[in-house]
């Protein structure tokens, strides 16, 4: 094992977690345009484009989380044999993957994502075409969800459902929205969180 510097995890929180954030603002701000540019050239259809995105970003933050429990486990279970302190064992443990994210074997968690979307019916893609051309746009997210689970506290997004009160502490209308329905259409974007506080809006689409 490499070694680390005790702490390293908690010291640097507030600047990762600033920069975190950023990312996920710059994602939603370039990578999901460029994905919903390349779904455009298969599917005339700009519900179901946006649809497949949001899937696309819910499903990438699931297969992180799940990746990001996994791996804390088998490092928790490696340095445990050595450890001594002085500080504890899960500060040890987070040092020691903030250190070494590169270990995050992200393209399994491409991988998931798209056999999820593959099975997912709200979602459809012609035959002859699969969900890897977004995979652009998934990797840059499960990177970004396996980071912020090093966070304290970790970062997540906000679930939300077809059909949920429109909330806008949680979410922008998009500009195609009909400003006076009181019931989200579909999701375009999820929030992010923070101990169940929205740190970034989502963005939703409310229709009659």
């Amino acid at each position: 094992l490499r070694s680390c510097s005790p702490g390293r995890a908690r010291r640097t929180n507030a600047s990762r977690r600033a920069c975190l954030v950023a990312r996920f603002g710059d994602i939603y701000a370039q990578e999901r345009l460029d994905a919903e540019t390349l779904l455009r050239t298969y599917i005339s259809d700009m519900e179901m484009v946006q649809r497949i995105i949001y899937i696309a970003a819910v499903e990438s933050f699931h297969a992180a989380k799940m990746a990001y429990r996994q791996f804390k486990i088998r490092v928790r279970e490696t340095l445990s044999l050595g450890h001594s302190g002085p500080e504890s064992l899960e500060d040890t443990v987070l040092d020691y993957i903030v250190r070494h994210e590169d270990l995050y074997d992200v393209q399994a968690s491409v991988n998931e994502v798209i056999r999820s979307m593959n099975i997912n019916p709200k979602i459809s893609f012609p035959p002859e075409i699969d969900f890897i051309v977004i995979s652009t746009l998934i990797r840059e997210l499960c990177r970004v969800a396996f980071s912020m689970q090093t966070l304290i506290p970790p970062l997540d997004i906000a679930f939300g459902t077809d059909g949920e009160l429109f909330s806008e502490t949680k979410y922008h209308r998009s500009f195609d929205s009909d400003f006076t329905a009181a019931l989200v259409a579909y999701h375009v974007w999820p929030a992010l969180m923070e101990n169940d506080v929205v740190i970034v809006k989502g963005e939703a689409v409310t229709k009659r």
